[in-house]
């Protein structure tokens, strides 16, 4: 008989989202398979460790995330961090092997839309800026998005958003902010790995938004799961068996 062929476990990056931390995806580390699996959640510029870091703008952010990762990896964005790793993606397709969009969107198309979006967000950072962290966790925790969550949810992502710093939340938004990026509908096509689009049940927009991206992604999926919009702390079970589906060709014999 052949001998059998032991493979080292995969790398996957893991990027948090907007005032979040790498602990985040706590959860999702926990579920999955150590021995196929080599987790690195980093904290992404102006959050966690890194809150003093600047710039911050999407090319900085790339580069923080390249500098970080090994050679060759996985990568998982949630949210704000999904849109990151879709730069990622593009700027390494050489480096990226399998690419994870949870809970994200390629962009605002609408470019009157997306002005609106960049007012918004400048407003919320002055906010940041004059108000201490708990009003801002109170307000960005209160809006629709997050009304389904469950009590632990909602306490697990006020104990993350408290490890960061207004100053520097203010200065994400300020750039790499929703209202600040460019879409990258139109670039989806140019993602050579393979791509599965996560969204929660309860969260119907991004639903919406995930079965497009995976409608454009050359190799794209989408993956609907139990739960809302902070899928990585109401279901990170889901998640990690969204990341773990798609084995790799090795293992299936």
């Amino acid at each position: 008989m052949p001998e059998s062929v032991v493979l080292a476990p995969e790398s996957v990056v893991l990027l948090h989202g907007f005032s979040g931390t790498h602990h985040a995806f706590d959860g999702v580390i926990s579920s999955l398979d150590r021995e196929r699996y080599r987790p690195l959640a980093l904290d992404l510029p102006g959050h966690g460790a890194l809150h003093a870091q600047r710039p911050i703008d999407f090319d900085s952010c790339v580069a923080s995330v390249l500098d970080r990762a090994p050679a060759s990896f996985a990568l998982c964005g949630y949210s704000m961090g999904g849109r990151i790793a879709l730069h990622v993606a593009l700027a390494a397709p050489d480096r990226v092997t399998r690419l994870a969009l949870v809970s994200s969107s390629a962009g605002i198309e609408d470019a009157a839309e997306r002005a609106r979006r960049r007012e918004a967000d400048d407003e919320l950072a002055r906010s940041l800026e004059r108000e201490p962290l708990e009003a801002f966790i109170e307000r960005w925790r209160t809006q629709p998005l997050f009304a389904g969550d469950p009590p632990g949810v909602d306490a697990l992502a006020r104990a993350d958003q408290r490890r960061n710093r207004t100053d520097a939340l203010a200065a994400v938004l300020r750039g790499v902010g929703t209202g600040q990026m460019q879409p990258l509908w139109a670039r989806l096509g140019e993602l050579t790995m393979p791509v599965v689009a996560v969204a929660g049940e309860r969260d119907q927009r991004y639903a919406a938004i995930a079965a497009r991206i995976a409608a454009l992604a050359p190799d794209g999926r989408v993956e609907i799961v139990a739960g809302g919009h902070n899928l990585l702390l109401e279901n990170p079970d889901g998640v990690a068996a969204a990341l773990s589906a798609r084995d790799r060709a090795s293992d299936r014999g």
